[in-house]
């Protein structure tokens, strides 16, 4: 095989492997690596016979089609869908890629290649995806312009040969951008018939259905985009009202908050009373596979197929890849209307261990005692509690005992938003006082455009709801120990105070922690720009571009279309005719121009040379002088190099002469006839 034929097709599979590493099962990234090395090796170490290495490669394909089959059905229990029917191809590409013999296989290998490739936006839309497709596209067509180009240019090396392909490739993909930027803007954008399913077996990052120790805190070390809030950005709340709720957690096993069943009963919206002013924004998710909208307290979906619980939580009626934003309304911050809770409802949210964190117990209860059993006074004498007993926030507060609240309040008095939610929580439900968690994010930034608002992992959080005087009330205890975390946000707070990552490796850790901060806001905002100009550009923002420029008919595409193709065949004409214009000798325009001047019978043919063509034009002449004179002249400036310019001139003059000679002629046939 070629050496740079064969160099394209690893990097071909390689980009393939790269791009499916997040999606596939490990054992199986592992087997098709083994499939590449296997590539890059077989021919650098020859074996006994040809036979033996044939059949090697032979029973080497057929176990590592039947492992990596087995490998796909354990995991995927089928071999069909988005994710096992991607595995299968990718397979049969790299078992495909251990026959290549000849041409037709290596054909074969790089169309099977292109093909693949344009499934892995089944996996991802994103645009490190879209960069990896383009970078498979650029290869496989490498591929199959060295397939066609092998036997030239063998002085060079591979990697030179590649350069040279690289150059063409680009020449010709620039060439084409146009009519593909052309047909993405004005053709029709026809509605999907259907999308694309999540599947089971695929994880998401970002919050869970559940509160397990340390959870959140790995979270909050991730500068990861969670979600992004488009809308007016004037509207937006102040920091302190921007609690991003996900679920509400109300069952406590003395280590994990889940959330019960009747936590999901869903809501009638119409029913709900909407004041005078509400806020419309949109929520778009980093990754669309994630369930729970997160959406700021008090939030309704406006849109079909979204539904609201009775907890607050906003999720989706059937789990589907979404690309486009989700819009929602905000009703405020204020709530007038009395929330009654059930007596199933007040269980649940007063349920408690009694044989666990005695300590934590009795002081809830002496507190309660010295606050006239008010529940307004004693959330103010527990808060106050807070604030004096040099409690601190820090993601690495160290492992908790078996009675966890204990061990928190009276021993550590260190930790992060979960442990003050889960503390604060069980101290009032101790005291009879109905309380829950809630989880789901807190604060944000700024874009860098200043157009939309990003809420990253590390602004994770949790707090509490209380229910108090008839309603559900929010208290965050978190606000007492750490005010600039709310009051800032965790991006600057973290910069601040940099002993909040992790005790004493902080100070390696922040400068890591701020480099990836820098690197993943400018790549989150690119990635944004990519979902909400390409990937989210619809038939509505196509009318809407449309209609600026004043096309309203039912024609206005095809109109478009044919006026743009016109324009761009225009254009390549007028400009390939100036590039070749301009790169012909004065010599050749000479001689072009003479040819053009003659009838057609007289013309020069591409079989003929130079005097050839002299020797035949004087056969229609007396004066064959003035012939060979121009052939003679020709022959001086060709091969004698003498490229003057006053040499070229006399070439014309003779030119010109000969084609009068010719037309004289054809004029006293034409006399004679009649």
């Amino acid at each position: 095989m070629n050496r740079s034929i064969q160099i394209v097709m690893i990097v071909t599979l390689s980009l393939i492997l790269v791009a499916q590493l997040a999606f596939i099962p490990i054992t199986l990234s592992l087997m098709f690596l083994g499939m590449l090395l296997s590539l890059i090796v077989k021919d650098r170490y020859p074996i006994a016979t040809i036979q033996i290495k044939t059949l090697i490669l032979k029973l080497f394909k057929v176990f590592f089609v039947i492992f990596a089959l087995g490998i796909i059905y354990l995991n995927y229990k089928t071999f069909l869908g988005v994710d096992a029917g991607m595995a299968v191809l990718a397979t049969f590409l790299y078992a495909k890629a251990l026959e290549t013999k000849n041409k037709r296989d290596l054909i074969i290998l790089f169309n099977f290649a292109l093909f693949v490739s344009a499934g892995l936006f089944l996996y991802s839309q994103s645009i490190w995806m879209a960069l990896l497709v383009f970078c498979c596209l650029m290869s496989c067509l490498m591929g199959l312009y060295r397939i066609q180009t092998a036997q030239f240019e063998q002085n060079l090396s591979g990697f030179q040969l590649l350069k040279t392909d690289m150059q063409h490739i680009c020449k010709v993909i620039t060439l084409a951008l146009p009519f593909f930027v052309l047909l993405f803007v004005f053709f029709p954008r026809i509605p999907p018939l259907w999308q694309l399913p999540i599947a089971n077996s695929q994880g998401v990052t970002g919050m869970s259905d559940r509160m397990s120790p340390g959870e959140i805190a790995e979270l909050s070390q991730s500068t990861a985009l969670a979600f992004r809030i488009l809308g007016d950005m004037q509207q937006l709340p102040p920091r302190q009202e921007l609690y991003w709720r996900a679920m509400v957690l109300d069952q406590y096993d003395g280590t994990t908050w889940t959330s019960r069943v009747d936590n999901q009963r869903v809501q009638e919206i119409e029913n709900i009373v909407k004041p005078k002013w509400v806020w419309d924004y949109q929520y778009l998710a980093a990754d669309d596979r994630i369930q729970w909208i997160m959406a700021l307290e008090r939030s309704i979906p406006t849109q079909e197929n979204f539904q609201l619980h009775q907890d607050g939580a906003i999720t989706p009626t059937q789990m589907m890849q979404r690309t486009q934003p989700i819009k929602l309304q905000w009703l405020g911050s204020r709530i007038d209307d009395l929330e009654h809770l059930s007596e199933l409802e007040q269980d649940n949210n007063l349920n408690f261990i009694q044989s666990s964190d005695p300590q934590a117990q009795q002081f809830a209860l002496d507190i309660f005692k010295r606050s006239h059993q008010n529940p307004a006074v004693y959330i103010q004498n527990i808060m106050q509690w807070y604030r004096q007993n040099h409690f601190s926030y820090t993601l690495a507060p160290g492992k908790l005992g078996q009675n966890r609240i204990d061990t928190f309040l009276f021993q550590s008095k260190q930790g992060f938003c979960e442990h003050y939610a889960s503390s604060f929580t069980m101290l009032m439900r101790y005291v009879g006082i109905p309380a829950r968690v809630v989880v789901g994010y807190q604060g944000g930034q700024l874009a860098p455009d200043g157009k939309s608002w990003e809420v990253r992992q590390l602004d994770a959080h949790a707090w509490t709801e209380v229910y108090l005087q008839g309603k559900w009330q929010r208290y965050d205890p978190t606000f007492i120990i750490a005010p600039q975390r709310i009051d800032r946000g965790m991006q600057d707070y973290i910069s601040e105070q940099r002993l909040v990552l992790a005790g004493e490796g902080s100070t390696w850790r922040y400068p890591q922690y701020s480099i990836l901060k820098s690197f993943n806001i400018w790549s989150d905002y690119a990635s944004y720009q990519w979902q909400s100009k390409v990937v989210g550009y619809d038939a509505t923002k196509q009318d809407r571009w449309l209609e600026k420029l004043g096309l309203n008919s039912s024609y206005r595409y095809a109109f478009i279309l044919i006026f743009c193709m016109v324009v761009l065949g225009t254009i390549y004409f007028v400009v390939n005719h100036w590039s070749s214009s301009r790169n012909r000798s004065a010599l050749d325009k000479v001689i072009d121009a003479f040819s053009k001047s003659l009838n057609t019978e007289h013309r020069k043919l591409q079989s003929e040379t130079f005097q050839q063509w002299m020797l035949r034009l004087s056969a229609f002449s007396d004066h064959t002088d003035v012939f060979e004179q121009a052939n003679a002249v020709f022959q001086k400036i060709l091969y004698l190099e003498q490229k003057n310019s006053n040499l070229i001139s006399f070439l014309d003059r003779l030119l010109k002469e000969c084609s009068t000679e010719l037309k004289v002629l054809k004029k006293t046939c034409q006399n004679n006839k009649k």
